[in-house]
């Protein structure tokens, strides 16, 4: 199928969005409402460059019949000669911005994100690595103009961050994170290390989109809910109130707390929210793996288990494998810099000429 017939399929499901929008019913259905104008949204940036590009092609073709035409005078025959070499060299950039637009958009790509750090394996040193991986991702979100919110946290014997789980709002966050899923390994020299030997060990870091009301519905009966004093840092109620909440989904066994706040409300409503963030990562993740079983994406599944960048305090260098991208400039990286945003933007570009290769496969 060429791209003038796939494109016009996209202009034709908009042009039947603007008629359901216009019916008189739309208003007593809001979800619907909510979900048209979404999609009218997205197809809008296609639809008018697509309308661009086909004056484009018909500027190119007028020109190049009024050149073909043996009555074209002289002076129109230079004026059809510069207007068909404006069109011919514009119509290929064009062509390329069109098959971006009309990539498969990630309907998760806009929401807000729970970010997950774990330590992995390296006792001490992975927890104190996995506090300067929480560190960089919420400095990073400082940059982009985000907002965050720590919601829970474990530390280790030594210091550091055995588990920290954090809220990040703001535009696009998930879009620009979503790859940030995985095993980080660091490899430097331990401060406990009395022999100048270099370690390796690494955390896990999940991005999850969060999920909104309509996404999962939650039942009551499902859920077991305990609640407990609170404990390790955290303000002056910490282990005088049973404030902090854990609550646990039966059917799924799936199982969060939070304690960050002093009422026992707000920890029960982050917990939910938690909970059906977890819930809907889990279905999304069954759902993305059955659209990719024919197609390895180039910067990977996300999965946790799957390595995907090293930190090298020696050599003053991060790679990101999946691309086989490499930085030197870690202290930047690590305070959340330019060179964090440049591995992060590397990912995207990875990630859409992938789907842009699938797309030509599918158009051939």
């Amino acid at each position: 199928m060429d791209l003038r017939t796939q494109l016009a399929k996209f202009a034709a499901r908009h042009a039947a969005i603007q008629q359901e929008l216009m019916s008189p019913d739309i208003g007593n259905n809001p979800t619907k409402l909510v979900a048209l104008n979404r999609e009218a949204a997205e197809l809008n940036p296609l639809v008018e460059a697509f309308a661009e590009y086909d004056k484009m092609l018909r500027a190119r073709d007028d020109s190049r019949a009024m050149l073909d035409d043996p009555s074209t005078d002289a002076d129109m025959r230079e004026m059809a000669q510069e207007e068909h070499d404006a069109a011919r060299e514009a119509i290929p950039a064009m062509e390329d911005r069109l098959k971006v637009l009309m990539l498969p958009k990630d309907k998760d790509d806009a929401r807000n994100i729970i970010l997950e750090v774990r330590a992995g394996t390296g006792g001490d040193e992975a927890a104190l690595f996995a506090a300067e991986v929480m560190k960089m991702y919420l400095l990073y979100a400082t940059t982009q103009g985000w907002k965050t919110e720590m919601q829970e946290s474990a530390h280790g014997d030594k210091g550091g961050l055995r588990e920290g789980i954090a809220r990040i709002a703001g535009n696009n966050v998930y879009g620009k994170l979503k790859f940030e899923s995985g095993v980080h390994r660091v490899q430097r020299v331990p401060l406990t290390e009395t022999q100048g030997r270099v370690h390796t060990s690494a955390v896990t870091v999940a991005i999850l989109p969060e999920a909104e009301d309509i996404d999962i519905k939650i039942e009551e009966k499902d859920l077991r809910i305990d609640v407990f004093r609170s404990s390790g840092p955290g303000g002056q109620s910490v282990n005088t109130t049973d404030s902090a909440v854990r609550v646990t989904h039966i059917p799924t066994g799936v199982v969060v707390s939070c304690q960050d706040e002093k009422s026992q409300l707000k920890n029960k409503a982050k917990a939910l929210k938690q909970l059906a963030t977890r819930l809907y990562a889990a279905q999304k993740e069954k759902q993305d793996s059955e659209r990719a079983a024919s197609r390895k994406s180039m910067v990977g599944s996300g999965d946790r288990s799957e390595k995907i960048r090293t930190y090298n305090f020696p050599q003053n260098r991060v790679t990101d494998h999946r691309i086989e991208l490499t930085v030197h400039n870690l202290p930047d990286v690590m305070a959340g810099g330019k060179n964090l945003n440049e591995i992060i933007n590397a990912l995207q570009r990875a990630d859409e000429a992938d789907r842009l290769a699938n797309l030509a496969e599918d158009m051939a």
